[in-house]
């Protein structure tokens, strides 16, 4: 059963590599990260060990490995000091490159899932992440609970 779970979500994460490919742009980049740094923040702060989860994370998912490393670490840098030094200007900083994917629903549909597995990540996918996950559905035009489990 274990096994099977398990070969479940390396199947998952194929798909997000193989559907991230098709979508490999920079506004894309940047809709899954500032959705990242969103859901990272969700709780209206991170310490260093959860950056450095985070960081871990996103170098080693399989959507994000079309593009270069730093580039990704670039841009989810970006949006996470945009919320640190100012929460509402970062929020806003970051729905901005999210309403950028809104209407190109394949786009939208696979940054809401890789935030839902960056909310789950840590094995405590807490209210706060799913209500930022919410907002961002409703940022993307989707409805966030059909990809909440």
């Amino acid at each position: 059963m274990f096994k099977d779970l398990l070969q479940r979500g390396s199947e998952k994460l194929s798909e997000l590599k193989t559907d991230a490919l098709k979508f490999k742009s920079k506004k894309f980049l940047h809709a899954a990260m500032s959705g990242s740094a969103l859901v990272s923040f969700a709780d209206g702060s991170i310490d260093q060990v959860e950056k450095d989860k985070m960081r871990v994370f996103i170098e080693n998912n399989p959507a994000l490995s079309i593009y270069s490393r730093v580039d990704v670490l670039e841009a989810f840098n970006e949006y996470l000091s945009a919320l640190e030094v100012d929460l509402d200007m970062g929020e806003a900083k970051a729905m901005d490159a999210l309403a950028k994917i809104k209407g190109k629903d394949d786009e939208a549909r696979l940054v809401l899932r890789m935030v839902v597995s960056i909310g789950k990540s840590d094995g405590d996918f807490d209210q706060s992440e799913k209500a930022m996950v919410i907002k961002i559905g409703r940022e993307l035009g989707l409805d966030a609970n059909d990809f909440i489990d």
